[in-house]
This record gives C-alpha cells, structure tokens and sequence, in this order.
C-alpha cells in the first residue's frame, strides 16, 4: 500500500444484500483504486462474497482479518483486508430482511464514523443498507431513516451540540449532473411541508460551501420549482413566490450564485454536461427526494454517487440500495462503489 494514502473505510453495508459483493469486485476490479481501503465488516461474510464473485476458473481473492487499522500498510497486494468490530456473524440469508443484519450494518457504518470523526481514517465509503432491516433491529437504529441520519446524529453527538445545530444534506453526483435535496426520506407531504424558506436559504448555503471545495470555484446553482411548470405566476401554486423566490433572493445577496425557480420537468437537461454541450449549471437544488433522484438514477445507478454536505466528515456511498433480488449471484455492477472510492479520496485530500 502507498504510504501517501490514508486508510479509508468502506462499511460493508446489509449482508444479505448485494454491499460484501461490491466491495469483493471492487478489490478484484479496480485493486489500484482500492489501494489503502479497508472493509468494516465480516470475515466469514466477506469470504463467501469474494467466492461468489470469483471469475470461473479463478481463486478467490483472500481475506486479511485486521486486529487494527494501524496493521493495513501490512497486507499483502491482491488481499481484501478487513476489521472484524463485531462478533462474528451468523448466517445471513441473500435476498431477505433480517433484523440480524440490520443490526450489524448499524453497528458497522457507527464504528467507521466515530473512527473518522476522530481522524484515524480519511472518509468512508458505505454500502447500502436496508431500511426495513434497520428498523428491525430495534433501538438505536429504529430511530434512522437511513444512512444519512445515522451520520448526522454521531456526528452531532462527537461535536456536543443537537442534531438541529448540524443541518446536512444529501446530494447526488454523476459525470453527467448533480443534484441536492432540500429533503431527504420523508412521506411526500411532509416533504412538501418541509419546503420553507429556511431551508431553501439552508440549503442553498450547504451546497455553496460544499460544492465550493469540490470545483474551487462558486458553483452556478439552479434551484428547481416545486410545482409543475414552477407555479405558472401562482396558477398552479404559490410555494415559488412566497417560499422559494424570496429563499433565492436572500442567497444571491449573499454572493450564492443561485437561480430560479425552474420548472422541474426541464432544468435537469439544462444541467445535464454531456460531450461537446457544455452544462448549463454545476448543480440543481432538488426540493424532495424523488424530484432529484429519479433524473440521477435514469441516467444509471451504475455511475451515481451519493454524498453527504455539512458532515465533519467525508462520506460517499453508492447511488443504488441493496440490490436483494438479485443478492448472492456475484452479478452486481460494482461501477457506483468504485468511484464513490475514487470521490472520497478526492474530497479527503487536504486541499479538497
């Protein structure tokens, strides 16, 4: 391993989803790219994944148990290393919500950013975890909706202050377009509840701040209306005038290069780069979850990555969920996981 990478961790997500599959491919796939990664999981698990991934006619890549993340420069090239923080696990059945494997997936992204909250890792890399299976496991992790909850809430606790004080966001990135959430996992009216000017203006300050390291430049923002056609001047709602508009104005006062608002069904193109067509802007603040994603993921999960903005801590993940029907067969695109590696190492060197 080249001393000039810090460790970065990948949490191996639920098991009995597609997540110790990704991560095997990844090593096999990309090992350049994975060079200084670790896996925050399960020996046992994350051999059967590599035999399941294992090209025919081929061996298995080995797995290294690490006793510490100090012993990673130590593993030999071609190896998946990976820190047992827990128990060794039961059998995880592919393809099923176990409440077991919730639990582990919980425990497992709680150790990687405690670790990375006290510095002792650059970023870390998360497979995707199942909600329901979260839910299952009963307290804590009932109380997260999803990963990103999870992260706000040890983040918030490591800096001694309420979850309230430490607004995040989740934002979505392809080499085609970026997308941020003015809301996350919420049921649609509450989502529509939760676009206010506060968190439009909250929003838009997040995506400036992170998108500003990321591009070292101010990032040209396009914020999409909430209403079909943007409202139609209050015809078909008036969230654009009295909420969104002022949250805009407010923004570009304060140097935010922020505009709109834009009809939802046609700003993703203006922002879509493609060869030779140039986008229109760096990103498009998105004011519910599926408005932002459903652009992203039609342009393939296989390249999206998920990152979390206002985080002491970097984070990315996949732009794709567990994957159970298709858990187990080694056939998972491991394309997103790789170049959420390749994303958090760019957002963790220091002048990131």
């Amino acid at each position: 391993m080249s001393t000039a990478l810090r460790p970065l961790a990948l949490t191996m997500g639920d098991a009995a989803g597609i997540g110790p599959e990704i991560i095997a491919k990844a090593f096999r796939e990309a090992p350049q790219d994975m060079q200084g990664c670790f896996v925050v999981g399960d020996v046992g698990l994350m051999r059967r994944a590599c035999r399941w991934v294992c090209p025919p006619c081929a061996l298995p890549l080995p797995v290294v148990q690490l006793e510490a993340v100090a012993d990673l420069p130590a593993v030999p090239p071609a190896c998946v290393p990976v820190l047992q923080t827990e128990a060794r696990a039961p059998e995880i059945v592919p393809g099923r919500i176990q409440a077991e494997a919730g639990r582990l997936a919980g425990q497992w992204v709680q150790w990687a950013a405690r670790a990375a909250l006290r510095g002792e890792i650059a970023a870390l890399v998360t497979a995707p975890l199942h909600k329901e299976a979260l839910a299952a496991a009963g307290a804590p992790w009932d109380a997260y909706p999803g990963h990103t909850e999870l992260l706000q809430a040890e983040a918030a606790r490591h800096l001694g202050v309420p979850v309230q004080q430490l607004p995040v966001r989740m934002m979505l990135a392809n080499d085609e377009l970026r997308t941020v959430l003015v809301s996350i996992h919420l049921p649609l009216r509450q989502a529509i509840e939760a676009v206010t000017h506060a968190q439009v203006l909250q929003t838009l300050r997040i995506a400036d701040q992170s998108l500003f390291r990321m591009l070292g430049r101010r990032p040209r923002m396009a914020v999409a209306g909430l209403n079909p056609h943007a409202g139609e001047g209050g015809r078909m709602g008036r969230e654009e005038i009295d909420i969104i508009a002022p949250a805009i104005a407010q923004a570009a006062s304060e140097g935010i290069d922020a505009s709109g608002p834009y009809a939802p069904d046609t700003v993703f193109m203006r922002a879509r780069a493609r060869p030779g067509q140039p986008a229109a802007f760096d990103v498009v603040v998105a004011m519910y979850h599926d408005q932002g994603l459903i652009p992203i993921k039609y342009l393939g999960v296989e390249t999206g990555v998920n990152v979390t903005l206002g985080l002491p801590l970097v984070r990315t993940s996949p732009d794709h969920g567990t994957a159970f029907d298709i858990a187990g067969r080694g056939t998972a695109d491991a394309g997103s996981l790789i170049r959420a590696v390749r994303l958090a190492r760019q957002l963790s060197r220091p002048s990131a």
